[in-house]
């Protein structure tokens, strides 16, 4: 199937689910205004998964080529998650390692807040790397680029710091963590800060001792919301110990 021809029906199903005042309310989740129809995360989801019925010779590589196609030439919020949606179910055993390319250049150009970066990280790049776990040191490549790149490389992760793959169970190594979060600790982004603290609080479940120290040893130089998110994994009395060894420290 043309990309160019799915992706502009798939657009014109989407402006047909269009809800404008749904698309004023969800302007509340996001600190800039974010060009949208209307149309919720569920209803996309859906329209995704019956288009695709209705095509079931669709290979996975026609699926990421329209879904190239649609959040290359996004100019809705619901258009880049609908593109996302086509590879749900895929990702993880279907897919070869040029989602990661195709992953780094949305995140660099076509990305735009944190809801349709964090879908992307969770619901698709999650399952990737959950089937490939040795492309995850990849992911330390998105350091060095935009900031929605920048906060992918904690996020996709979240849900791989501890676990069960088949019989196996796999924990992500301490030293991607902190490596990480130490190359992003001056990060100006805000979102990459609290990208940083998600990783860093699912981290302190698993290993309360480590996260501990690492956040005794870097307090001075991190913000004061991004050691409070991480707080948020530790139990009450480390989280008292730790906020008064905080005291000073730069907010």
């Amino acid at each position: 199937m043309n990309p160019e021809a799915a992706a502009a029906e798939l657009r014109q199903l989407l402006a047909d689910r269009a809800d404008p005042g749904f698309a004023v309310s969800m302007q509340r989740y996001f600190r800039t205004p974010v060009p949208a129809l209307g149309v919720n995360n569920g209803a996309i989801t859906g329209l995704a998964r019956s288009w695709l019925a209705e095509r079931p010779d669709l290979s996975p590589a026609d699926r990421l080529a329209i879904a190239h196609t649609l959040v290359e030439q996004s100019k809705h919020h619901e258009e880049t998650l609908a593109g996302y949606a086509l590879l749900y179910g895929i990702a993880g055993r279907r897919l070869g390692g040029e989602l990661l390319d195709h992953a780094r250049v949305w995140l660099d150009l076509h990305v735009t807040n944190w809801a349709q970066c964090d879908d992307l990280c969770l619901k698709v790049l999650h399952p990737y790397l959950l089937g490939h776990l040795d492309e995850i040191p990849r992911t330390r490549e998105w350091l060095d680029g935009g900031p929605w790149a920048r906060r992918a490389a904690n996020v996709a992760l979240v849900k791989l710091v501890r676990r069960r793959v088949g019989k196996e169970v796999y924990e992500l190594p301490l030293t991607h963590v902190f490596d990480n979060c130490t190359a992003l600790m001056a990060d100006d982004e805000h979102y990459v800060q609290k990208g940083v603290g998600w990783l860093l609080k699912v981290t302190a479940r698993e290993h309360p001792r480590a996260v501990g120290e690492y956040l005794r040893a870097w307090h001075p130089r991190m913000r004061r919301d991004t050691f409070r998110y991480a707080l948020e994994g530790m139990g009450a009395d480390d989280r008292r110990a730790l906020m008064a060894l905080y005291g000073g420290a730069r907010a």
